[in-house]
């Protein structure tokens, strides 16, 4: 590990010794304070360029969903490996931690020492990881929204939401934001929000956001137990739909109906499947890989009337490019 040029203080865990062996090395622990004031949307996207590209021809590992000790709680391990790197990733869910002034949602990459098979450093990368999340949805929507596409209709109020909105404004000329809560208060938050960010945005019904939207993102924590954020029939042709909201099994936004009348495509067929949007899509959609549109191997909108579906559920590479990004303009290497 070396650090070159004026970069921001890093914090080692534990003294390093004499130095003289790979396994004596400090732990180097990059604080969330540090990540977030050096993350933006140009690096997230640049790395999901990567991270997406490096899916055609890498090994992407499935990620994996489970609860803490308190059913309540849960976290995802997303592992990960390059050619040169590897690591994994723990986002964690605590819906109780506002009680201590504290955001439900935080996430923490841990890297390889890839000599000695030790962890070399640890990310605290909450702030970043609501950044790659949206990155996805961006790229996405570059790929495949259509170019004059301007209506942006995003239905959750919640961590994520605002993040999502700011990605997407900036790969498409959006004029209008039309935001769907689960109460008109929260809606009405969430709009206050994007205004104060100069975004022309207004609360809305479902149905209206489905007929007017060119590009539909849905970031909630809704499940089975509940309906369908919105019924199939309302989607009008040639709408892209970013599902950011899937990512364990047991969670749903879409009505499957919706598939039927969608190209779709997702970050890992595999894992979309078991715990993405698709989980609930009938056995004979074909999922796309997003990097294979990428990279040009496969079609992405084949016609202006096309309805198409972006499942993500967030894969590790996506963590691991990012966070390789964060280090170089820290001038870290490992």
């Amino acid at each position: 590990m070396t650090t070159t040029g004026s970069s921001p203080d890093l914090v080692p865990a534990s003294s390093a010794g004499s130095g003289q062996e790979r396994g004596a090395s400090s732990l180097l622990h990059i604080t969330e304070e540090q990540t977030a004031a050096l993350v933006n949307e140009e690096l997230a996207l640049e790395a999901a360029r990567a991270a997406f590209a490096a899916t055609v021809d890498g090994t992407v590992f499935p990620s994996l969903a489970v609860h803490g000790s308190d059913p309540r709680n849960r976290f995802t391990l997303k592992p990960s490996a390059s050619a040169t790197h590897a690591g994994v990733k723990i986002g964690t869910y605590w819906p109780g931690n506002p009680q201590h002034g504290l955001p439900r949602h935080h996430s923490t990459l841990l890297l390889f020492d890839q000599t000695i098979g030790r962890i070399a450093a640890v990310l605290e990368v909450g702030t970043a990881n609501a950044y790659r999340t949206a990155a996805a949805d961006a790229l996405a929507v570059d790929l495949l929204a259509r170019p004059e596409a301007a209506t942006l209709a995003v239905f959750g109020t919640g961590h994520q939401a605002a993040y999502e909105v700011r990605a997407v404004s900036r790969i498409r000329a959006i004029g209008e934001i039309l935001v769907v809560g689960r109460t008109a208060e929260r809606a009405r938050q969430m709009v206050a929000v994007l205004a104060a960010d100069g975004h022309d945005a207004r609360a809305v019904g479902a149905e209206e956001a489905c007929a007017r939207a060119d590009v539909i993102v849905t970031v909630t924590t809704a499940g089975t137990d509940t309906p369908p954020l919105f019924q199939a029939d309302w989607v009008r042709p040639g709408t892209h739909i970013s599902c950011m909201g899937a990512d364990a099994p047991g969670k749903r936004e879409l009505a499957p109906e919706l598939f039927g009348r969608a190209t779709v495509f997702c970050d890992l067929p595999e894992q979309a499947r078991r715990m993405g949007e698709s989980q609930h899509a009938p056995a004979d959609t074909i999922l796309t890989p997003l990097g294979e549109v990428l990279l040009g191997h496969a079609a992405g909108r084949r016609d202006a009337s096309d309805v198409t579906i972006f499942d993500s559920s967030g894969i590790g590479l996506q963590d691991l490019y990012l966070g390789l990004a964060l280090l170089e303009r820290m001038d870290v290497s490992l």
